[in-house]
C-alpha cells in the first residue's frame, strides 16, 4: 500500500535555481553579509512606502482642508517633511554610489559588497 502511494507521488525534482551553483549557493555563501544587505533593502523600501503614503495622505489633506488655514499649513509642512524623507532615501543612494566608485572603482561595491577569502 504505502509503495503504491510513494509511486503515485514520483519523485520530485528541485527548482533548477536551487540546485548546485544556483540562487541558494549564493546567499548561502553570504551569510551575515547577506543577510544585513536585506535588512537595509528591506528599511529602504519601508522607508519609501511611508513616505509614498505620508505624501499621499498629505495631499488628500491639502485638497480636503477648504478654507481652514492650519490644516493647510499642516499638510504643506508635512509634504515638505515627505519629500525630504524621499530626498534622504535617494541622496543615500547616490552617495554610496559615488563613494563606491571614488574608493573602490565601482558605484555598486558599497551596495553590493563582496567578502573574499580563502578559495575566492
Amino acid at each position: 500500500m504505502l509503495m503504491n502511494f510513494l509511486y503515485a507521488i514520483g519523485n520530485v525534482a528541485p527548482p533548477p535555481q536551487f540546485g548546485p551553483g544556483g540562487y541558494a549557493a549564493d546567499i548561502q555563501s553570504g551569510g551575515l553579509l547577506q543577510l544585513v544587505s536585506n535588512i537595509v533593502k528591506l528599511i529602504i523600501i519601508v522607508g519609501g512606502l511611508w513616505a509614498f503614503f505620508n505624501l499621499l495622505i498629505a495631499g488628500i489633506t491639502y485638497i480636503t482642508s477648504g478654507d481652514k488655514p492650519d490644516e493647510i499649513q499642516k499638510a504643506t509642512q508635512r509634504i515638505n517633511l515627505s519629500l525630504i524623507g524621499l530626498l534622504v532615501l535617494v541622496g543615500s543612494f547616490v552617495l554610496a554610489g559615488i563613494f563606491g566608485y571614488l574608493l573602490y572603482g565601482d558605484a555598486s561595491a558599497i551596495l553590493n559588497p563582496k567578502i573574499y577569502g580563502p578559495g575566492n
